[in-house]
């Protein structure tokens, strides 16, 4: 089987590369303590100080998606309803470090895979999806992978459920049918500003109450089922994710896609999580127990 892990990164990034960006480019700021929080698939994290962070992608792809960051979270990050870390100081590429980086605000809170919201969020978290979807630029970031026609994925993710088959039993009947009949809803709405990646650890939650959403770095205009697909991945409660598909008030196409894509998403995560990733791998399965639960509990109501 060829199965791929977290992405290797393609430089070598420390808290000197970090020191010495800062220092030639933002030296008021080159005193603060620098330290390593985080390595995701795009981007390293530093914590700078008490109140910042640096953000640096690792590898060539993701220094396009940092760019679109940069230029587009600062024209809607005041209309959303929940934080999000609108870059504070942009950084330039040098001879030791080729792209665009960003510093910005940190954002206090655990990711929701470390700590899930209360159930009494789910309302809030809808009305923040709607704040965020409305119409985008003709001139906004495209993205291959996110906000597309969910047959676009298909081949890449069915393989991934193939190889999974041998591993685990849930990728059931039950979710290929799911799949299978959201690859056929056309897409019926106009498309909107997306996030593009809202997994449980780009959503910040702090004694219950969802404090931060991060990592736009994959923002761009599409289907807006693909950010609805995070109602599964954050809440496990049924309830909870009954109450956010009513506020958001979407319709059953819309609603049959968003579970398309949840599937896209747990799948994702617990291929490459079950490689070398646990936190992953866990969200990657309660997605997919959440999805199935749905379909199983009431098959022909949705909402």
């Amino acid at each position: 089987m060829n199965l791929i892990g977290t992405p290797i990164s393609e430089l070598e990034i420390d808290t000197a590369l970090v020191f010495n960006l800062l220092k030639e480019q933002h030296p008021d700021l080159s005193h603060l303590p620098i330290q390593l929080f985080d390595n995701g698939w795009d981007n390293a994290m530093f914590r700078l100080g008490d109140r910042l962070c640096v953000r640096l992608p690792r590898r060539k792809v993701a220094a396009t998606l940092i760019n679109n960051e940069q230029t587009w979270l600062p024209i809607i990050a005041n209309r959303l309803t929940i934080p999000v870390p609108n870059p504070y100081r942009f950084g330039k590429p040098t001879s030791n470090y080729p792209w665009r980086w960003s510093i910005l605000p940190w954002l206090t809170g655990l990711t929701a895979d470390r700590e899930k919201p209360n159930l009494n969020q789910a309302q809030l978290f809808a009305s923040f999806l709607r704040s965020l979807h409305l119409t985008a630029p003709s001139n906004a970031p495209s993205n291959s992978v996110r906000g597309v026609p969910l047959k676009e994925r298909a081949i890449v993710i069915e393989k991934r459920m193939r190889r999974l088959e041998t591993q685990t039993n849930l990728i059931s009947k039950t979710i290929k049918n799911i799949w299978h009949e959201a690859l056929n809803i056309p897409i019926d709405v106009q498309p909107k500003w997306l996030h593009g990646d809202l997994h449980p650890g780009n959503i910040l939650v702090k004694n219950g109450e969802i404090v931060g959403i991060i990592d736009w770095g994959d923002i761009t205009s599409g289907d807006i089922a693909t950010d609805l697909a995070s109602i599964w991945m954050l809440f496990n409660n049924q309830n909870a994710r009954q109450k956010a598909i009513a506020q958001y008030s979407m319709s059953e196409q819309t609603l049959k896609r968003a579970k398309g894509w949840a599937i896209y998403f747990a799948v994702t995560l617990l291929e490459v999580g079950l490689i070398d990733n646990p936190r992953q791998a866990i969200v990657g399965e309660q997605t997919l127990r959440c999805v199935a639960e749905d379909e199983t509990a009431n098959p022909e109501i949705n909402i």
